[in-house]
C-alpha cells in the first residue's frame, strides 16, 4: 500500500483532522496505519508512550487510532521562545533554543532525521498518513519545507488536497497550489476535499463539477462544517470551539495569556454543559466567574509580565475567586519566579509572582518530560508533566483556601470524559466516512510500495 499526504490548500484548513479520518478509513480496512508530521510548531505538546514530548495533533491523532506514541510520528516539534527564537525538539528531547532564522538556514541537518523517524515507521506500519503544513506551496520557502514537499518528493507519496470553503476563494485556492506543485507531485494527487461547508451541501454541486470538469481534479467529498471540540493543535483551531452549556451552568474563566500551552486541559470542560468557559485576553473584570484557571505557559516570566501590563495581575491578588493553576500558571502563583540559567530569559531574571504560595520557582535548563499516575488533590489519576519550573516544598500541587495548583496536565480527565471523547470521534469519522469516495481513496493507495 502507498504512503498518503494530506496537504492543506491553507493554513487551518482542516488538515490535522482529515488527518485522523483518512488514517482511521484505511485501519477500518484492515491496515495498519500511522500518523506522522516530519515538523510541528505549537505550544500544545504531550509526553508520548517512550516519554518523549510531541505535538497534540498527532498524539491525538495515534489516540483515534489507538496506538502506541513515540516521537517518530512527530520527530521536529517548535515551541516559543524568546524573542524570535524557538525552542527546537528533536525526536522528543529539547535540544536548543534557536532563532528562527538560524533554524530555517541549517534545515537540511534535520532532513536524515526526519527520513530515520519515517522509515522507521514505514517497516512497522502498512501505511503512513503524513500531515503537511500550512499550504505546501510557499514558494520563497519550498526548499525549507519538511512537511509538504519534502517528504511528499522523499517517498513518492500520494497526495490529497484539503480546501476550507469557509474562508472563501476556495477555488482559487485549489487551481493555484495545484498548479504551483512540482510536476511530479501533480500526478500523485488522489483528489481534493471541499471541507467546513456550511448549509445545504446541494449547493456546491455545481462547484464540484467546475473542480472535476474545468480542473480536472477529482472531489473526493463535501464535508460540512461540524463543531469538533478534540485535539486542538493551536490557539486558532481552539478558538474554534463551541460550546452548549446550561443556563446555569457554572462560570470558568481561563487566562489566555500570549504564550498560553496545553489547552487541551479544558476540553472535558468544553464538554461538559454543566460548565460555561470564557476565555480572557483583556482586563475584564473577574467578579462574575466562579473560577479562574491560569492554564500552562511556554514562557512564564513573558506571561506574568503581560499580566502585569494589562491589570489582571493585580485582579488575581485581590479576588476571593478559587484560583487553580496548571503548569506555567502554578509556576506563576509563586512568591518568584527565578531564572538564573536563563532559560526563558538573556540574561539571569528573577520576576515577582502573585504571591500565593509560600516558596519561589526556579527554572532549570533540564526540563521534566513525565507520564504516568500520580496522586494529586486526594485522587488518583492519569496524566503528564512538561515543565522547567521546579519548587522544593511543593513539588508536585498545593492546594490552601481558594488557591489551587499543580505541575500535573490531564487533571479533568475521567471516565466519563474519556467515553464521550471516544464516542465523539466515533460519531464524526463516521459522519465524514459517509461523505467521502472511501473506494477511490483505498484504490489510488494499493499499490505495491517502492
Amino acid at each position: 500500500m502507498k504512503n498518503i499526504s494530506i496537504f492543506g490548500t491553507s493554513s487551518d484548513a482542516g488538515k490535522s483532522t482529515i488527518t485522523s479520518v483518512i488514517a482511521k478509513i484505511i485501519q477500518d480496512r484492515g491496515y495498519s496505519v500511522a500518523p506522522f508530521k516530519a515538523q510541528n510548531v505549537s505550544n500544545n505538546a504531550m509526553v508520548a508512550d517512550d516519554g518523549s514530548e510531541i505535538a497534540i495533533a498527532q498524539h491525538f491523532q495515534a489516540e483515534v487510532l489507538n496506538i502506541p506514541t513515540s516521537y517518530h510520528i512527530n520527530p521536529i516539534l517548535l515551541k516559543s521562545g524568546r524573542k524570535s527564537s524557538a525552542s527546537l525538539i528533536v525526536n522528543g528531547k529539547v535540544v536548543a533554543n534557536r532563532d528562527v532564522r538560524e533554524y530555517y538556514r541549517n534545515i537540511s541537518e534535520l532532513k536524515p532525521i526526519v527520513k530515520d523517524a519515517y522509515r522507521y515507521l514505514d517497516n512497522q506500519y502498512e501505511c503512513i498518513v503524513s500531515e503537511g503544513a500550512g499550504s505546501p506551496v510557499e514558494l520563497n520557502l519550498m526548499d525549507k519545507d519538511l512537511s509538504n514537499i519534502f517528504i511528499a518528493t522523499e517517498f513518492d507519496t500520494k497526495i490529497i488536497l484539503v480546501a476550507d470553503i469557509e474562508k472563501g476563494g476556495v477555488f482559487a485556492s485549489i487551481w493555484g497550489v495545484y498548479n504551483l506543485l512540482p510536476k511530479k507531485l501533480q500526478k500523485n494527487i488522489i483528489g481534493v476535499i471541499v471541507n467546513k461547508f456550511r448549509g445545504d451541501l446541494t449547493l456546491f454541486d455545481e462547484g464540484v463539477r467546475i473542480i472535476e470538469e474545468e480542473f480536472k481534479i477529482p472531489v473526493l467529498g463535501v464535508l460540512p462544517y461540524i463543531p469538533f471540540n478534540l485535539g486542538f493543535e493551536d490557539s486558532q483551531s481552539l478558538m474554534n470551539y463551541q460550546q452548549r452549556s446550561r443556563v446555569d451552568a457554572k462560570r470558568i474563566g481561563v487566562i489566555a495569556y500570549p504564550t498560553m500551552s496545553n489547552y487541551n486541559d479544558f476540553e472535558p470542560l468544553i464538554a461538559d454543559d454543566n460548565i460555561s468557559i470564557e476565555f480572557i485576553r483583556q482586563n475584564i473584570s473577574l467578579d462574575s466567574f466562579e473560577e479562574i484557571i491560569l492554564p500552562g505557559s511556554k514562557l512564564v516570566i513573558k506571561d506574568l509580565t503581560w499580566l502585569k501590563e494589562i491589570g489582571l495581575f493585580e485582579q488575581l491578588q485581590q479576588t476571593k475567586t478559587e484560583i487553580f493553576g496548571i503548569c506555567g500558571g502554578y509556576e506563576m502563583m509563586f512568591k518568584r519566579v527565578i531564572d538564573n540559567e536563563c532559560t526563558e530569559s538573556i540574561v539571569p531574571t528573577t520576576v515577582e509572582g502573585l504571591g500565593f504560595i509560600d516558596d519561589d520557582v526556579i527554572l532549570q535548563k533540564l526540563k521534566i518530560v513525565r507520564k504516568g499516575r500520580y496522586r494529586v488533590f486526594n485522587r488518583e489519576l492519569e496524566g503528564f508533566e512538561i515543565h522547567n519550573g521546579v519548587s522544593k516544598k511543593y513539588p508536585l500541587y498545593y492546594q490552601k483556601g481558594n488557591i489551587k495548583g499543580t505541575f500535573v496536565h490531564g487533571l479533568f480527565d475521567d471516565l466519563k470524559f474519556k467515553r464521550y471523547k471516544r464516542e465523539t470521534i466515533d460519531s464524526f469519522v463516521g459522519e465524514m466516512i459517509q461523505r467521502l469516495d472511501v473506494d477511490r481513496i483505498i484504490e489510488s493507495l494499493l499499490l505495491e510500495k517502492n
